[in-house]
């Protein structure tokens, strides 16, 4: 069969159909200015030493490598291995899309089958999915599930201190559904989620309470504490969300909190920060959860000459059962960023995963010591954090704050005005192991510096 492009008279006799003049005319619901751009400045085609000239005279002009970064926030710089970088390039890894058959994907399923376990043992949970799309959806994702579980209950309560960006997806993922979501407010004197607020909002229509521990403001949340209040009521469900999974092989196992979801995003285990993407959702539940859980599951067999071997073992997506049975309709596939996790997990091993969290945390408490010495400046919250800081500036000072040390190509973390008007004269900074003692004392001069 042969296929050509349409032709004008093609295109006339469709426009008639249509009703319409001129194709322009579908999209008129859009702004005249950006809907249609002239090509008549387009410059020729270039040749190719040419074009990479070009390129590399516009790289030129990035400037990025030569600032000081200490932004987080849901997205963190850590050490890759090259390794990482080595094995999953491989031509293997790359080309497949999806292991739909598993007798020609064994190796690929392998490794999401280890990553699902490591992940587990990050958890102390019993069963992991391998892979969803980014922390914001994973988080949308455990509310859904968590809805399921409940056997439909309607609303859900979600903390004010979990990363506004998951909120808003969270939000975008309930507002056609017959679903509510109520918020249990934290307080600004410790970070942390007011216990008798959520003991005020909980009751027998609750399917669950989502919370982010380290929280947006990079304060530990009291996970025990808040699964006791959420366990009070019938098939409700404790849910964590990890945004910072670094943190995890440091702090105590969520299952220890009796949490019963954990999800969020798995960006620090071997991804790095690419322009936005991609990233790598994640999530682990206890195994009554098992039915009900979006996303695939790997899981382990053997053939008939007793040879271990590896298969889909469920897999809810709707591209492989009915749309309406499916329990996640999102199908993009991130099994390569999964990999890539698995990789850096394996290389990293369990005494290198905690000498690395530990050098996170050790640089953040150098920082809060050192930043304690500061006059016009203040540490916000000094306790249970990992490696996120809440620096606070002298009212209406910190946007000159801000571009001051910006002038000093020091990126100090972000605005939390935008986030949290209660807040609206911090700054959120990032410190892990990339950081050295210069680079935090050189932080630290700056911000000394500063006049009001």
């Amino acid at each position: 069969m042969n296929y050509f492009p349409l032709t004008d008279q093609d295109r006339k006799a469709m426009r008639e159909v249509i009703g319409i003049k001129e194709t322009r005319e579908l999209f008129s619901d859009l702004p005249a200015d950006p809907a249609y751009f002239p090509l008549d400045d387009l410059p020729p085609a270039l040749a190719e030493n040419r074009l990479l000239r070009d390129f590399q005279d516009i790289l030129r002009k990035n400037t990025f490598p030569e600032y000081t970064s200490f932004l987080g926030a849901g997205a963190y710089d850590h050490f890759i291995p090259e390794v990482v970088n080595h094995l999953s390039s491989r031509g293997e890894f790359v080309t497949p899309y999806t292991p739909y058959q598993p007798e020609a994907s064994q190796g690929s399923l392998q490794a999401l089958f280890e990553y699902q376990t490591m992940l587990c043992m990050l958890t102390g949970l019993d069963i992991a999915n391998s892979s969803l799309y980014d922390g914001g959806t994973a988080a949308a994702e455990a509310v859904l599930l968590a809805m399921r579980f409940s056997r439909n209950k309607k609303r859900c309560l979600v903390a004010e201190n979990i990363h506004p960006e998951y909120r808003s997806i969270i939000e975008t993922y309930l507002q056609n559904l017959d679903a509510r979501i109520d918020t249990v407010p934290f307080s600004p004197e410790t970070g942390k989620i007011k216990a008798e607020d959520l003991r005020d909002r909980m009751g027998e229509d609750v399917a669950g309470f989502l919370f982010q521990s380290p929280n947006f403001l990079g304060v530990i949340e009291d996970s025990q504490e808040i699964s006791d209040i959420v366990h009070q009521f019938k098939k409700a469900s404790s849910i964590q969300i990890v945004a910072e999974a670094l943190s995890l092989p440091l702090l105590v196992p969520p299952a220890q909190g009796n949490v019963d979801i954990v999800a969020g995003e798995a960006q620090s285990f071997g991804l790095p920060l690419w322009y936005g993407g991609p990233y790598l959702g994640f999530m682990s539940t206890r195994k009554e959860y098992l039915r009900q859980l979006p996303g695939r599951i790997v899981g382990q067999t053997r053939d008939r000459e007793g040879n271990p071997g590896y298969v889909l073992t469920l897999s809810t997506r709707e591209q492989h059962i009915r749309r309406e049975k499916a329990t996640s309709n999102i199908c993009t596939n991130q099994a390569w960023c999964a990999l890539r996790a698995a990789i850096y997990l394996s290389t990293m091993g369990r005494r290198g995963l905690s000498r690395i969290a530990r050098i996170n945390h050790q640089n953040t408490a150098y920082f809060i010591r050192e930043a304690e010495k500061l006059h016009r400046l203040k540490v916000r919250y000094r306790e249970n954090i990992f490696n996120e800081v809440v620096l606070s500036a002298p009212p209406r000072s910190v946007d000159r704050l801000f571009d001051e040390l910006k002038s000093r190509k020091i990126l100090a973390g972000i605005k939390l005005a935008p986030f949290f008007p209660q807040l609206a004269d911090s700054l959120l900074l990032n410190f892990t192991e990339k950081h050295t003692k210069e680079d935090i004392d050189r932080l630290i001069q700056a911000l000394g510096g500063f006049h009001v």
